[in-house]
């Protein structure tokens, strides 16, 4: 059916937390002893008379399903919005408060509620701020900064995983070693863009999606929201907004399939950075690109919106009665928490993951607006499997967030849980079953059928 005139606002919503928080992203924890930058909730809400969505990029390592269920539901109570037709993700900094319980670093229920309140709030201050407006999308490519972790290495130079075995692939190997083989797999340099102005013209909000798991370089104890947030503030200052424009613009970098991509030349090492520094260059360059891409968009008002989720059971990879009675012998030999050894580490894990239920529930949903299609996965998703979406999908645009509405952790294909490497030893990070990739692409793909 013919849309009415579009309609969108854009907000954020603060998401620091105090000092002294559990910081996310690591194999043992870190406690929180400065801000280096705020982090936030950024929303942006479409309207085309008949439909509402809701698209909220969050400054975190990971959200678990009951906090934006919480927040989805709390914003539908002011808002109207159906939760379905909100989408809530991570950004995966890996220097921001601990949401979910991964390795050792726990969860802090006050900060978990603060979150639902939060994000609740960027949906509904993004809702106040509708007004007519224009809408766009396109594309461009940024290759420098995306590379494959995980590489093929000579014969009898991986060394063994915690477990006790020698994977085909080994993650993050020495920069610049002589052992290197080639990548095991490609990558995806596309930068994705949905960028909305006002009725004069002002840009409004850019919703940008790229491929790349975070850049780093920020002290241990620092709270940062890495390139993401600093893509926001630099593609502003591209664009020329005035920091009094009423509504303010909204830079959203959303993260693309980057389960398998980093920032990390392994060929080439790269001169020392001072903190901070590699974060700004990538930041700066992708935005210098979403500035061009911007600059050459038309933009429409008459586009017509939808939504499709789906929830589905998937099996966890539970560890054997035998692998639960070695972690037991692991962990009796250990010197006490924190744990510092891989075998120690991933003996806690096999514990705790078989005190879980078999079976976990997630979400799958596709969003439209006009001729792009937004699929949205709750896992760390490798290249592959968005670079197959990509290829497969009806509609002439399509782009994927990883990390929302969930987390579900680690997302390889079948072919890379063959190969091993850290993205698939089992633990509260990569837990779901082998043949979980292709039953998630295959619903991805087949919402987005629906909705063409």
């Amino acid at each position: 059916m013919p849309a009415h005139p579009l309609r969108a606002g854009a907000a954020t919503s603060n998401i620091t937390p105090a000092l002294g928080c559990s910081i996310n992203g690591g194999m043992t924890d870190r406690q929180a002893r400065h801000i280096h930058d705020e982090l936030h909730a950024r929303a942006l809400v479409l309207d085309d008379g008949r439909t509402q969505l809701a698209l909220v990029v969050c400054d975190s390592c990971a959200l678990p399903g009951a906090v934006i269920d919480a927040a989805k539901h709390l914003a539908h109570g002011h808002t109207g919005i159906p939760p379905a037709h909100m989408l809530v993700s991570a950004t995966h900094t890996h220097s921001a408060p601990t949401a979910v319980a991964v390795f050792q670093s726990e969860p802090d229920a006050e900060y978990a509620a603060f979150l639902i309140l939060r994000i609740a709030d960027a949906i509904r201050r993004a809702v106040n701020n509708l007004a007519p407006a224009r809408i766009a999308w396109g594309s461009g490519s940024v290759p420098a900064h995306v590379f494959n972790r995980r590489w093929r290495m000579k014969p009898g130079t991986i060394p063994p995983n915690p477990f006790g075995r020698v994977d085909e692939v080994q993650m993050n190997p020495p920069v610049g070693s002589p052992h290197l083989v080639e990548p095991a797999g490609p990558t995806d340099p596309q930068l994705s863009l949905l960028a909305v102005v006002g009725e004069r013209g002002e840009p409004l909000a850019v919703l940008a999606n790229y491929s790349l798991h975070y850049v780093g370089g920020v002290p241990a104890e620092h709270i940062s929201a890495d390139y993401f947030g600093a893509f926001a503030v630099r593609l502003g200052e591209l664009l020329g907004v005035s920091p009094w424009q009423d509504p303010p613009f909204v830079g959203i970098m959303s993260n693309g399939t980057s389960g398998n991509i980093n920032n990390i030349d392994f060929l080439h090492p790269r001169p020392p950075r001072a903190p901070y520094e590699q974060i700004r260059l990538v930041a700066g360059d992708v935005a210098a690109e979403a500035h061009r891409v911007f600059q050459m968009l038309t933009f429409r008002d008459d586009v017509v919106l939808g939504a499709r989720e789906c929830r589905m059971a998937l099996e966890r990879w539970m560890p054997t009665a035998d692998e639960v009675a070695e972690a037991r012998r692991i962990l009796a030999a250990a010197e006490g928490m924190p744990l510092t050894t891989l075998p120690e580490i991933y003996a806690r894990e096999t514990l705790l993951m078989a005190e879980l239920p078999a079976q976990v529930e997630t979400v799958v949903q596709v969003l439209r607006v006009g001729e792009l299609g937004i699929a949205a996965l709750p896992c760390e998703v490798f290249v592959e499997t968005g670079l197959l979406i990509k290829q497969h999908s009806p509609l002439p645009a399509t782009f994927v967030i990883s990390l929302a509405n969930d987390y579900a952790g680690y997302l390889p294909t079948p072919e890379h849980h063959r190969l091993g490497g850290y993205e698939t030893w089992r633990a509260r990070s990569s837990f779901l079953e082998v043949d979980a990739e292709p039953k998630l692409r295959g619903r991805a793909l087949e919402l987005m059928a629906a909705l063409a």
